[in-house]
C-alpha cells in the first residue's frame, strides 16, 4: 500500500518549534480579540493578587502596631483596609470568573473548529490511507489529541503568562522592599527552577508512553467492538481479554509510573516551601530584633512567599501540558498536510453527458509496490454491454472496480470513459457516474426513504416511481410503515437480502451512467434474489454494467464474461464460448456444480436453478 506516513503517538512537539505556533495561531486569529482581553483580565488580577501581601503590610504596620494612634482610628484605619482588601479579593474572584468563561469559550470554539477541519480531512483522503493507519489511531486524533489542544488553550496559554508575571512581580517587589531578605528567599529560586525543569523533563517522557499506550488500548478496543461477532462466533473471548488485559494493565503500570513522579515532586515543592518559610522567619525574627524590619513587612514576605511556589509549582504541570498538547498538535497538522493522492488532471474534465463506454488500456497496479494485483489488463466494455469478472479469491476483479471507481490510480496504463482518462475526472463526479452496489451493506438508523434518498434532498414520489419501475414497490408495500418504517437502532431488524434490496435501490435512484455489482447476491436469501434479479435486470438495460461475482448463478444474464487469473485476462466470450474452450472457466463451472451436487443431492430444485451452466446449455 501507499506509504502515507506513520503517526507515531510518542512523537513530540517542541516548544520551541515556532512553526506549529504559526500554525496555532492561525485558529487562534478570529478570536484574538477574547485572548487580548483574558491577557488583560490577567494582569489586572495578577496585580490586585500582588497588592493583597502590601495591604496586609499597610494594616499591621499602621495600624494593629501603631501606639501613637488612638484606639478609635486604629479601629477605622482597619476597617477601611479590610474593605478595600475586600474589594481587591472580589476584582480577582470576577476576574479570575471571566477569564476562565472567555478561555473556556475560546477554546471549546478553536477545538470545533479543528476538530470539523480534521473530520472534513480525513473524509477527503484515499482509500489507500485508511489502509495504511489504524482505525483506534485515526479516532485518538479526534478525542485525545484534540482534548490535549483544548487543555493548553483554556488552562495554560493566558495562565502560563500570568503565573510568570506573577513570578517576576513578587522577586521585583521582594528586592524592592528589603534586598536581604530577598537574598536569603532567593537560595530556593535556583533549588526551585532546577527542580521544575528535571520533572517536566520526566513528566514528559512518562505522557508520551501513557499516550502511546492509550492509542494501543483505543486501537485494540475499536478491533474488537468491530470483530465482536467473529470474537463470539469462535469463542475468542478469552484471548480477546488476556490481549486487552496485558495492555491495560501496562497502561495502569505507566499511570502509575506519572502519579509516583508527581507524588515526589509536589512534596518536594512543598518541602522547598516550608523551609523558605522557616529560613525567612529565622532570618526576618531577629531584623524586627534589630529594627531593621518591620512585622507588617515579615508577613508580606511570608505571603509573597507563598505565591511564590504556587506558580513555581504549577509551572512544570503546566509545561508538561503545553508540551502533550505540542506533540498532539504536530500529529495532528501531520494528518491535516497528509493530502489525497487521487488528485484531477489538468485540464479538468468539464460536464457533459456520459455514455458510458469503458476500456482499460494496458492497466497494472499493485498494492504493496510488490506483488501486482492486476497485469497489463486490456478490456474494452462498449456502451450498454453487461460484462461479467469471474475469478478465484485473489484474481483481481475487485481491483479493477476499484480502479475504475478511483480508489486508487494505475501504476501503469489508463482507464478510459468515452475515451476520457479518469484521471480527468474529480472523484465526487465519477462516484456519481458509477454506481456500485456492495457485497457489505451499510444502513442509517433511520427511515427506508432517507436510506434511499439520502442527502439528494428528492421527494417521496420520485422513490415510488422508482421503486415501481424496478419491480420493487411489493417489497416496500410489506413494511409496517412503507417507506417511512425505521429501520436500525430502535426500528426494524431487516434481513441481508432485504438490505441488499434497500442498497440496490439507492444506488439506482442516483441513475448511474455505469452499475457495478461486486458480489452484490452472494449473501442475499432465496426469496429476495427473486425480487433482486427482478430489479438488476431492468436496471441492466440501456446500462453499461460490470458484476463481479463468486457465484456463477448471478452471471446468467451477461453480454460477456471475462476470467481472471493471478490479475490477468486469460479468457472472455459468452458462457458457450468459454465452456467449449474447456480453459479456466469451464473448470470454475464444474466445480461449482460438483460442489452443489455434494451439497444439495441430485433432483435439488436448488440445484435445477445452475442449470444454464451446464455444458449442454
Amino acid at each position: 500500500m501507499r506509504n502515507y506516513g506513520y503517526f507515531e503517538e510518542g512523537q513530540i512537539g517542541s516548544v520551541r518549534d515556532l512553526r506549529l505556533w504559526r500554525r496555532i495561531l492561525v485558529y487562534c486569529r478570529p478570536h484574538l480579540a477574547w485572548l487580548v482581553g483574558a491577557v488583560l483580565l490577567s494582569l489586572l488580577v495578577a496585580g490586585a493578587t500582588l497588592a493583597l501581601p502590601r495591604l496586609m503590610q499597610w494594616a499591621i504596620d499602621n495600624y494593629m502596631v501603631a501606639p501613637h494612634l488612638a484606639a478609635g482610628m486604629r479601629v477605622s484605619g482597619l476597617g477601611r483596609t479590610a474593605l478595600f482588601y475586600g474589594l481587591l479579593v472580589a476584582v480577582v474572584f470576577v476576574g479570575g470568573f471571566v477569564q476562565v468563561v472567555v478561555l473556556e469559550w475560546v477554546g471549546q470554539s478553536i477545538m470545533h473548529r479543528m476538530r470539523q477541519d480534521l473530520f472534513v480531512h480525513i473524509m477527503d483522503l484515499d482509500l489507500a490511507f485508511f489502509h495504511d493507519q489504524p482505525t483506534g489511531r485515526l479516532v485518538t486524533r479526534l478525542t485525545n489529541d484534540i482534548q490535549n489542544m483544548h487543555e493548553m488553550f483554556t488552562s495554560v496559554m493566558v495562565t502560563l503568562f500570568n503565573d510568570f508575571l506573577k513570578i517576576a512581580g513578587i522577586l521585583a517587589i521582594l528586592f524592592w522592599m528589603n534586598w536581604r531578605l530577598a537574598l536569603v528567599m532567593s537560595v530556593f529560586v535556583p533549588l526551585s527552577i532546577g527542580s521544575t525543569v528535571l520533572f517536566s523533563r520526566l513528566a514528559r517522557d512518562r505522557f508520551r508512553a501513557i499516550r502511546s499506550q492509550l492509542a494501543l488500548l483505543n486501537s485494540f478496543l475499536q478491533e474488537s467492538v468491530a470483530l465482536i461477532t467473529v470474537i463470539q462466533l469462535f469463542g475468542r473471548q478469552k484471548e480477546a481479554l488476556h490481549r486487552y488485559g496485558e495492555l491495560n494493565s501496562e497502561y495502569l503500570r505507566r499511570a502509575l509510573s506519572q502519579v509516583r513522579l508527581f507524588g515526589t515532586f509536589m512534596p518536594l515543592t512543598e518541602f522547598m516551601g516550608s523551609a523558605a518559610v522557616a529560613l525567612i522567619l529565622w532570618y526576618g525574627g531577629g531584623e524586627i530584633l534589630r529594627q531593621r524590619l518591620t512585622l507588617g513587612e515579615l508577613v508580606a514576605f511570608l505571603s509573597y512567599m507563598r505565591l511564590f511556589f504556587q506558580p513555581m509549582r504549577e509551572l512544570s504541570q503546566k509545561y508538561s501540558i503545553v508540551q502533550s498538547a505540542m506533540a498532539s498538535a504536530e500529529r495532528i497538522f501531520q494528518l491535516l498536510d497528509t493530502g489525497p493522492r487521487i488528485t484531477v488532471m489538468a485540464p479538468a474534465w468539464q460536464e457533459q453527458p456520459v455514455l458510458g463506454d469503458l476500456r482499460y488500456d494496458h492497466v497494472s497496479f499493485s498494492y504493496d509496490r510488490r506483488k501486482e494485483a492486476v497485469r497489463e489488463i486490456d478490456l474494452a466494455i462498449r456502451a450498454g454491454e453487461t460484462v461479467a469478472l469471474v475469478g478465484a479469491t485473489g484474481s483481481g476483479k475487485t481491483t479493477l472496480v476499484s480502479l475504475l471507481l478511483r480508489f486508487y490510480d494505475p501504476d501503469a496504463g489508463r482507464i478510459l470513459l468515452d475515451n476520457t482518462d479518469l484521471r480527468h475526472f474529480p472523484p465526487r463526479r465519477l462516484r456519481r457516474i458509477i454506481g456500485i452496489v456492495t457485497q457489505d451493506v451499510f444502513l442509517l438508523p433511520d427511515t427506508v426513504l432517507a436510506n434511499i434518498v439520502l442527502d439528494s434532498g428528492a421527494g417521496r414520489a420520485d422513490v415510488e416511481k422508482l421503486l415501481d419501475e424496478l419491480g420493487m414497490g411489493r417489497f416496500v408495500h410489506r413494511l409496517p410503515e412503507g417507506l417511512e418504517t425505521r429501520i436500525g437502532e430502535g426500528g426494524l431488524e431487516l434481513s441481508a437480502g432485504e438490505k441488499q434490496l434497500l442498497c440496490f435501490a439507492r444506488v439506482m435512484f442516483r441513475a448511474p451512467c455505469v452499475l457495478v455489482l461486486d458480489e452484490a447476491t452472494s449473501s442475499i436469501d432465496s426469496a429476495s434474489e427473486a425480487l433482486l434479479e427482478e430489479a438488476v435486470a431492468r436496471a441492466f438495460r440501456g446500462r453499461t454494467s460490470l458484476v463481479i461475482a463468486h457465484r456463477l448463478s448471478t452471471i446468467q444474464r451477461v453480454d460477456r464474461i471475462v476470467v481472471l487469473e493471478h490479475g490477468r485476462i486469460v479468457e472472455q466470450g459468452s458462457h458457450e464460448q468459454l465452456i467449449a474452450a474447456g480453459g479456466v472457466y469451464s473448470g470454475l463451472v464444474h466445480r461449482e456444480l460438483e460442489g452443489l451436487a455434494r451439497g444439495s443431492g441430485h433432483g435439488n430444485p436448488q440445484k435445477d436453478r445452475y442449470s444454464y451452466l451446464s455444458p449442454v446449455t
